[in-house]
């Protein structure tokens, strides 16, 4: 009989409002079962860091388990089997996860739900897990031995947006693809944000570091390269 090999989970978290955490993230996880995991929580109530790849690298140094789950304060598991369901998909040490992507210019790809009314959140759904060029930072799932060689870079994502972006062009340098899998009972009550000037910022900064491609597909958008230098 072949062995079964159980997985231990990080869930890491940086979170500005308790509440929220309270009635989304947490309640749901304690409902989980049949998996082990820790919670690793970054309280920024009081605006301790001033970005998320900061307080994110903080509670990925301190992960026990062989896969940190990087996740928002509102994100909701629907199921009780909500992590056992993703525990099985996270079959390979050298690639990254996530319930939300984009590869190209075809539409976002996820099976989740968001906003007050529960709509699906992209155009795309599926039914095995599929690569793309980046994640969206709703949810992130990275090997930690993949993390111990690769943090969220705090220099280039100096604010609250796009690390997961970054992060997964950061990967594939180093032959790390990431992938889309689908997770049908995950939700996020947010349904997205309006762009500020950070984002742009950001972005900026992001497509100097990643020159080499001509085009950044994200579930914000779609930016080509040429035009993002001209901003």
């Amino acid at each position: 009989m072949q062995e079964v090999i159980r997985l231990k989970l990080s869930i890491a978290c940086v979170y500005n409002n308790q509440e929220i955490l309270n009635d989304y993230l947490l309640k749901s996880v304690q409902m989980q079962k049949d998996v082990e995991y820790e919670l690793l929580l970054v309280d920024n109530t009081k605006n301790k860091y001033e970005s998320a790849a900061k307080a994110l690298n903080v509670a990925g140094n301190q992960a026990s388990g062989d896969y940190i789950i990087f996740v928002h304060q509102d994100i909701m598991f629907t199921s009780p089997n909500s992590l056992k369901s993703i525990e099985s998909y996270l079959t390979s040490e050298n690639k990254i996860f996530g319930v939300a992507g984009r590869k190209d210019s075809q539409g976002v790809i996820t099976n989740i739900t968001h906003g007050q009314d529960h709509r699906l959140a992209g155009s795309i759904q599926i039914t095995k897990p599929v690569e793309v060029q980046t994640l969206d930072e709703c949810l992130i799932i990275i090997p930690r031995n993949v993390f111990q060689k690769l943090k969220f870079d705090e220099t280039v994502v100096d604010g609250w947006h796009l690390y997961a972006v970054e992060y997964c062009l950061s990967a594939k340098k180093l032959g790390i693809d990431p992938y889309v899998i689908p997770a049908d009972d995950v939700y996020h009550l947010s349904s997205g944000f309006s762009m500020n000037d950070s984002y742009y910022k950001i972005l900026r900064k992001v497509a100097r570091k990643h020159r080499e491609y001509e085009v950044i597909y994200t579930t914000m958008g779609i930016w080509k390269i040429i035009q993002i230098k001209k901003q």
